[in-house]
């Protein structure tokens, strides 16, 4: 039998449909959506298509996205109206990536718009079809397909729904060592492509990570060496000796799987599991891929009939991009109504693994565990403090302005969902759906300029209207909407919920508290965090919450982040907090919101080390409604004022519960299907 932890954060769950492009609504703060232009010109798409058509009608539609670039690439430079590219219904099967830069832009003040067709619902897919299924072990009932020369993937979808890979429990007692684990026998010696075999940490690395490793080889005596670099990245993190108690440099978390502390020392542990083997294929709806012998082995599901049944590999590992420069930025480019399916990531299939820190931020680089982001705390650190490597996205931009992602969704995915980077600003993010994702579902700015100016900020952008739900599905330390340095940030009205750990992930570089040094400089300011609701996240890993923060967040609390009108609930996991504030988290207002059902309603303070006044970092905290929060005090810069302890969520004034979450335009999102 094999060992499936949380087998359900694993399976997508369908979810219901919405028809049409939906309206924006009114009254949201933030940059607006461009107003609707005169269309200067049309580019017609089809799957249908050919792509030695003109692209000018319908009946003369090209085929590619690839192609439509071109055309509109023919015709943008001096725009006198929108240019929109209309993507007929179907599947847009991509063989490489829509890469977008400055050449792509919109210009005279109008927009190039990547939009659906009305009442077409198209896909622009990274994957393959997976046919010709025979039953290959009548025993086991595993049914086997041929897959193409070199085909990788870590995933698999059958009709829409990803299949697990095959894991469970070693068959034999690892014990730690330095380079990997002697065993007790040497039964996995006789597994095949041992090399791809994938030992997995739930909590390895603190209560909110989950490690994956790959298995570098294995003796005939069953000795393992584990891939280089995951392992030292994950066992060797560099201890500050001179610190009294010792403890990691980077002062997040232990240094060793395993280590309850963050002191050096103490047993290394063996995997929670062990994934990525055919001799663990045992269980319906699990799979694995023979990369030497080209095939995809799989267990059906009841009711799964492999000869009509749609099988989809995800190969293509970024759907669309767009990177312009500090000079050069992307800017003026819609997407509306589209659906960004079955992409997928490799990096943690090599021996670089998922050495995660964080929200999937890793460690990375064949030294990475002692100089990565350690700056002035190891010799050898590479600056600035805590600039770990960004779990990358399958739809990414940065540089780029006066972008929008409209009335979409994202799901099928192997990374994060979409990610706007460094040198991104005025962008809107609203009206769509986020779910069935490997990571993180919003990335937002990054955590390598911390005192970046100019165009290299992170600037004006709006994440609203939303639904995130089951994302981090595989990696499960990942969050619904993850936010380092940036500024004038709105996050508002979106619904996010059953997720394996925090929701709201806020801020950067607060860790240095841990040794009494103050937090990472930065420019983060302004940021708003309101009227989300968000329920059933924390019900997998611990140590997080519905909106979790550290690091400054401006200057004063008047430029501080605000979490206001936020709805939060229902949370897993024992220590876990509604609106959390970690270590450095400076100048944060905490106002008006209803919490329930939460390990701690807020905490926490955090001594403020930017003087010798040692007073804690400045907060704000009123007329909130929750049934675990802190008496009325004011001590020391920690103002805590006028909030309503409840015993029951009725107690929880209708203008916030109704006011949280989705707004009445949106409310379709809730019925919102991906399509298969």
């Amino acid at each position: 039998m094999s060992i499936n932890p949380r087998r359900h954060w694993s399976v997508a769950l369908a979810i219901a449909a919405v028809s049409g492009l939906l309206a924006s609504p009114l009254g949201v703060v933030g940059p607006p959506l461009a107003a609707t232009a005169a269309v200067m010109a049309t580019v017609y798409v089809s799957p249908t298509g050919d792509d030695a058509r003109s692209g000018t009608t319908p009946a003369q539609a090209v085929r590619t996205l690839a192609r439509a670039q071109q055309l509109v690439r023919s015709m943008n430079q001096n725009m006198t109206g929108d240019i929109r590219v209309e993507l007929a219904n179907g599947e847009y099967r991509m063989a490489s990536t829509l890469a977008l830069n400055a050449s792509d832009s919109g210009t005279g003040g109008f927009s190039v718009i990547w939009a659906a067709a009305a009442g077409a619902r198209p896909v622009v897919s990274g994957g393959i079809p997976v046919t010709g299924w025979i039953r290959t072990n009548a025993t086991r009932n595993i049914w086997s397909a041929p897959v193409p020369a070199g085909t990788n993937t870590r995933q698999l979808y059958v009709n829409g729904v990803r299949a697990v890979r095959a894991r469970g429990a070693a068959p034999v007692t690892l014990t730690w060592t330095a380079s990997g684990y002697n065993a007790s026998g040497g039964a996995m010696s006789t597994w095949r492509n041992k090399g791809d075999l994938e030992f997995v940490y739930t909590k390895g690395l603190g209560a909110w990570t989950e490690i994956r490793c790959s298995v570098g080889r294995i003796a005939s005596n069953g000795t393992v060496s584990m891939g280089q670099p995951c392992w030292n990245n994950s066992n060797q993190r560099h201890i500050k000796t001179d610190w009294d108690p010792p403890r990691t440099a980077n002062l997040v978390g232990p240094g060793r799987l395993g280590n309850p502390g963050p002191e050096p020392g103490g047993p290394g542990i063996p995997p929670t599991y062990v994934e990525n083997a055919f001799e663990l294929l045992d269980s319906a709806g699990e799979w694995y891929l023979d990369r030497p012998a080209n095939t995809v082995h799989y267990i059906p599901r009841s009711g799964e009939n492999l000869a009509t049944a749609k099988v989809i590999a995800p190969v293509l590992q970024t759907l669309v991009s767009g990177h312009g420069t500090a000079a050069a930025p992307v800017h003026h480019v819609i997407f509306d109504g589209l659906q960004f399916s079955d992409a997928t990531w490799l990096r943690p299939s090599s021996d670089e693994g998922f050495s995660e820190i964080q929200a999937g931020y890793t460690i990375t680089g064949t030294n990475g565990y002692a100089v990565q982001g350690l700056c002035q705390f190891a010799p050898g650190g590479t600056c600035p403090y805590a600039s770990w490597t960004k779990e990358p996205a399958n739809v990414s931009f940065s540089y780029a302005h006066h972008v929008q992602f409209r009335n979409g969704g994202f799901a099928r995915l192997g990374a994060a969902g979409l990610d706007f980077g460094n040198g991104a600003s005025d962008n809107v993010i609203r009206g769509n759906v986020f779910t069935d994702i490997s990571g993180n579902g919003i990335e937002l700015g990054g955590v390598d300029k911390p005192l970046a100016t100019g165009a290299d900020r992170t600037s004006r952008n709006e994440i609203s209207n939303n639904r995130i739900f089951r994302v981090a599905a595989e990696y499960h330390g990942g969050v619904g909407i993850i936010v380092g340095y940036s500024e004038r940030t709105l996050i508002t009205h979106n619904q996010i919920d059953t997720l394996p750990y925090t929701g709201i992930s806020m801020g950067w570089g607060g860790w240095p508290d841990k040794k009494q040094n103050p937090q990472t400089p930065n420019y983060s300011n302004r940021a708003v965090v309101s009227n989300n609701h968000i329920f059933m996240v924390m019900q997998m890993l611990d140590d997080g919450g519905g909106v979790y923060t550290q690091g400054l967040t401006g200057s004063s609390l008047e430029t501080g982040q605000q979490v206001s009108g936020n709805l939060i609930h229902d949370l897993g996991a024992s220590h876990q907090r509604a609106v959390y504030t970690d270590n450095g988290a400076t100048y944060l207002t905490i106002r008006g919101n209803g919490m329930y059902k939460t390990a701690q309603s807020w905490a926490s303070n955090h001594t403020d080390y930017r003087d010798d006044l040692r007073n804690f970092d400045p907060l704000l905290i009123e007329e909130n409604w929750w049934d675990r929060g802190a008496a009325d005090s004011n001590s020391k810069k920690v103002v805590i004022r006028n909030n309503h302890p409840i015993t029951s969520p009725n107690q929880i004034p209708a203008s916030i519960v109704n006011n949280a979450g989705l707004e009445s335009a949106f409310k379709g999102l809730l019925n919102w299907r991906p399509v298969v």
